[in-house]
């Protein structure tokens, strides 16, 4: 099996490694705010956020979609909101259409706006209401079927909003119970089309049809979230022990260092919209 390594200037290829093609995606990005130390906090303790380090992570971050071929819109900070570079909880984008999302913490909710004018060029957009709110790092899309995170973040009234946009096109939303962590995917990410890496401490296998299961390993209970890219994932440095076992399923890996910005409560998805080009 093989792994790359990302920094801020390129990826660099640690065992063996294959001539990587253009795929049909793209990902919107925003660039690290200069106020990041007074992001949201839910489930973890404040420590001080090295502001130059995490964005040099987050440039190693955008290196590695451009490693897989996704063309990626980068977006320019937003200096007053300190959450914003974790784009993914603003929008969630399908191949038919776009939710804007109603942020479960007030502060981020004036995030939506440069989002929403950031994807207009590829998809007709809808927007979840008042009392619905629903981050997008709480929702996972397999095929047709829409898991949400029943989170503090988000709520079955978003949920219902949510079924009501995408029937038209086939799609079903299930609502699913987590517990002890910020969002559905700090417990669960699509690692293959049809494997998801767990933390079953955190949520429950029984609420997901027809997939296979990788769990993290207990000692590693962080290391759930990845990005999938075609069938090659985005995961973080530091989970040695789960990144062994995702490379004994035969999940091809490239590396990104992401621990400062784990600070601010974020992880790999959080940083990208990613969708299929149509």
């Amino acid at each position: 099996m093989w792994s790359h390594i990302a920094s801020s200037v390129g990826a660099k290829v640690i065992s063996r490694g294959t001539q990587l093609r253009q795929h049909s995606w793209r990902a919107i990005v925003r660039d690290v705010s200069p106020a990041i130390n007074q992001c949201e906090l839910t489930h973890i303790h404040r420590e001080p956020i090295n502001f130059e380090r995490a964005q040099q992570q987050h440039e190693a971050y955008t290196q590695a979609l451009r490693s897989l071929g996704v063309h990626v819109t980068q977006l320019p900070a937003e200096q007053k909101l300190p959450d914003s570079v974790f784009v993914e909880d603003a929008a969630i984008v399908l191949d038919e259409c776009a939710i804007l999302t109603r942020p479960g913490a007030p502060s981020r909710r004036p995030e939506v706006e440069s989002l929403a004018r950031a994807i207009a060029p590829w998809r007709t957009t809808v927007q979840v209401q008042e009392p619905g709110t629903v981050d997008g790092g709480d929702v996972m899309v397999i095929g047709k079927t829409i898991y949400v995170g029943l989170s503090s973040r988000s709520n079955q009234n978003a949920i219902d909003q949510m079924q009501a946009f995408v029937s038209p096109f086939g799609y079903s939303v299930k609502a699913v119970t987590v517990k002890g962590c910020l969002h559905l995917k700090t417990a669960v990410t699509q690692v293959k089309q049809d494997t998801v890496l767990i933390n079953p401490e955190w949520v429950d296998k029984s609420q997901f049809y027809d997939v296979n299961f990788i769990e993290v390993d207990p000692s590693e209970p962080c290391s759930a979230n990845a990005v999938l890219v075609e069938n090659k994932i985005i995961y973080p440095l530091g989970f040695p022990k789960t990144q062994k076992r995702l490379e004994d399923a035969g999940i091809e890996i490239v590396l990104v260092p992401a621990d400062e910005l784990a600070k601010a409560e974020g992880a790999v998805t959080c940083c990208s919209i990613l969708f299929k080009k149509t």
